[in-house]
């Protein structure tokens, strides 16, 4: 059975488990309709379209 021969610190072990703890950017593009970032397979907020068809009305009035 494996034993540890000397103590790990904090600051050691913790390094160690830092690795496992990012986290990932969803999946962001750019709408081909005004260029903002959307989240992929999403309606986009700005201008309200997706796969090249509007779904939203986002007129101001």
């Amino acid at each position: 059975m494996a034993v540890p021969k000397k103590k790990v610190s904090k600051a050691r072990r913790d390094k160690r488990r830092s690795n496992n703890w990012k986290l990932d950017l969803p999946g962001m593009t750019k709408c081909p309709k005004c260029g903002e970032f959307v989240l992929s397979h999403r309606v986009c907020k700005a201008c309200g379209y997706y796969d090249g068809k509007e779904v939203l009305n986002t007129e101001t009035k």
